[in-house]
């Protein structure tokens, strides 16, 4: 056998090989609790996945109660996960912070779902911290770039969302949002689009911890505000840390949002960078008159910067979504 004809079968040998490596790779699969999918649990279906796959892998997920508390680390991104029914695909866990107790940092642990891709994408699926009113317990914590959520719940009380990283951004679509103090916190750059926003208690909506330099934090378009029953008295924000930036632009504010609107935290320094805005809002809430006097009114020309492909960038346009 000459050279030559050694390094063309060595050659065939290892695009075969490649070839049946890439056949290996499941791109769907099922999730199913009654073990009619391939796995009965979320989290063995994303540990099965290929690391840092060549492209999307999405995991189709049957209705009923997944109790369990779900990581998608960094090394699996390009996942989808798709719920079949939003009322009926439910993923609960009951962490929180003095359960988990770890010290002053122990909110960051208590998540039902927690986030570490890029590229992620969930649609149909209820996520939810049923702790209760027992202090920090996260339900959806995100810390990858381009996430996207499209008809999803989150349910929890303080600190529902934890929305992070500072070169983040995530995009949250048709989604419904509940919670008591602070239940929207982080410092992502984040766009709410036609979301459902759901105070259960005379608290604060939002906690943005923008960091400096980041032109937007948490901006909420076309969504609806709502008090839960006996809710009366509730903040757009108070800033978590400086240059906390949330605009709320065409958003429809019920009754409980306090005419003031907003709120500082005990550092009255961080109200020197802090930027809350609005513009276009409607609804019992919206009226700027009495706002505190360090929130803004945006103009007409300034709220035309505030458009999704703006913010996040064109990747918030695409689609994430494959069929079963």
């Amino acid at each position: 056998m000459t050279n030559i004809h050694y390094k063309i079968i060595l050659t065939v040998l290892l695009l075969a090989s490649l070839s049946f490596a890439a056949e290996d790779i499941k791109y769907k699969m099922v999730v199913a609790p009654d073990g009619s999918g391939d796995f009965t649990t979320i989290q063995s279906a994303i540990d099965s996945t290929k690391s840092f796959p060549p492209k999307r892998i999405t995991i189709f997920i049957k209705p009923g109660t997944y109790r369990e508390k779900v990581l998608v680390p960094s090394w699996n991104p390009t996942l989808s996960l798709i719920g079949e029914d939003v009322e009926k695909t439910r993923i609960v866990w009951d962490d929180y912070s003095d359960k988990i107790n770890r010290a002053r940092n122990s909110t960051f642990f208590t998540y039902t779902v927690k986030v570490e891709a890029d590229d992620f994408y969930a649609e149909n699926l209820t996520i939810e911290n049923s702790a209760g009113c027992v202090g920090q317990a996260v339900a959806i914590h995100v810390e990858g770039n381009r996430c996207k959520f499209n008809n999803c719940k989150f349910l929890g009380n303080q600190d529902t969302a934890y929305l992070a990283g500072e070169n983040s951004s995530q995009l949250f679509t048709n989604c419904t949002i509940t919670g008591t103090t602070d239940f929207i916190f982080g410092s992502a750059t984040v766009v709410f689009k036609d979301c459902t926003i759901i105070s259960k208690k005379d608290s604060y909506i939002t906690a943005a911890s923008t960091t400096k330099g980041k032109e937007f934090g948490f901006v909420f378009l076309n969504c609806t505000l709502l008090p839960d029953d006996n809710v009366s008295k509730v903040y757009l924000g108070r800033p978590w840390r400086p240059y906390a930036k949330t605009v709320f632009l065409y958003c429809k504010l019920g009754p409980h949002i306090l005419p003031k609107g907003w709120k500082q935290w005990s550092n009255a320094d961080n109200l020197t960078t802090t930027y809350y805005a609005e513009f276009g809002n409607s609804g019992p809430g919206a009226s700027t008159y009495k706002r505190i006097e360090w929130s803004k009114t945006l103009t007409p020309k300034e709220a035309k910067k505030y458009t999704i492909e703006n913010i996040l960038g064109p990747w918030a346009l695409a689609d994430c979504k494959q069929k079963e």
